[in-house]
């Protein structure tokens, strides 16, 4: 059994890590700004020991990885920006370096070193180098585009009305994962250290159209749901970070291997989009409030 911190355990990723670890029946310190939030408290109540930690805060993150064994470690630029995001990965790494914990697993974003030109792949690029650089054993997942994204925000918006409004053309094929497939991917990981020491793996767990995708959410909701491709254009009008993410997926593609995932790592779920899509309480979503993209 380890004892392993979790940092964005209240968010998706961070969340979803979390609970896998405690199903296999870790101890899991949960790394959070927000000891107090609802989120926390589902996860004080599945067994985790809450920390409060920021990434601007040194001692808090001394004090939280002081006696872990590991790290899942997970950085954003949203809510912030690319330069702060750096930073504060770099600031998480050197705590884990005086830890000096046995191995951390950092979650980035497939391609992200591959030279995209997209803001927030090269911002999580610079951590996974800084991550490399530090002696700290380390393991690099990358995941594809998260699945979770279109069961909120604008995407969810548009289902509203019957369309599903995605900034790529009808056919052009992307690789996709839940957030539930990336924290068994990361548990696996860290429970495995020797087995992943050293690697940077791109994970996915299905590859679909925006057109199959729609024909796919339109069995799971009940209702017909239209693909409508989104100008780039009028994507930028809103953010450069992700009209220059949106035109990477469709002019280079986003491509991982899926079938060696699942043929080398069966132990993981790895969700289709149909299965992920059939267990989503559409009723529930679609009256609700808008909420944020779970990409971080």
């Amino acid at each position: 059994m380890f004892t392993i911190a979790v940092t964005g355990a209240t968010g998706a990723q961070g969340g979803a890590t979390a609970r896998a670890l405690l199903a296999a029946g870790h101890r899991v310190r949960a790394l959070t700004r927000h000891p107090d939030s609802p989120a926390a408290d589902a996860l004080r109540a599945f067994g985790a020991d809450i920390h409060r930690a920021d990434f601007d805060d040194r001692a808090s993150l001394d004090a939280a990885l002081t006696g872990a064994d590991a790290l899942f470690a997970v950085t954003t630029p949203f809510g912030t920006d690319t330069d702060v995001e750096t930073r504060q990965g770099h600031a998480l790494v050197d705590a884990a370096v005086s830890a000096r914990l046995g191995h951390v697993v950092l979650t980035s974003a497939a391609h992200a070193d591959r030279g995209t030109g997209i803001p927030h792949y090269e911002s999580k690029y610079l951590v996974e180098r800084y991550l490399r650089a530090s002696g700290v054993p380390w393991t690099v997942i990358a995941p594809a585009a998260f699945m979770d994204n279109y069961a909120s925000g604008w995407t969810l918006e548009g289902m509203r009305t019957g369309t599903f409004a995605w900034p790529m053309p009808a056919d052009r094929p992307l690789t996709l994962i839940p957030a539930t497939d990336i924290g068994e991917f990361a548990a696996l990981a860290l429970q495995s250290r020797e087995d992943f020491a050293g690697q940077r793996i791109d994970i996915a767990s299905d590859e679909r159209t925006p057109a199959e995708m729609a024909e796919i959410l339109t069995t799971a909701i009940g209702d017909p749901i239209a693909h409508q491709e989104v100008p780039l254009s009028y994507v930028r009008t809103h953010s450069e970070d992700l009209a220059a993410m949106f035109e990477y997926f469709t002019t280079t593609g986003l491509d991982v291997d899926v079938r060696g995932l699942r043929r080398d790592h069966p132990e993981i779920g790895w969700h289709t989009f149909s299965a992920w899509a059939a267990a989503q309480d559409w009723p529930a979503l679609l009256s609700a409030p808008q909420v944020e993209h779970a990409r971080s």
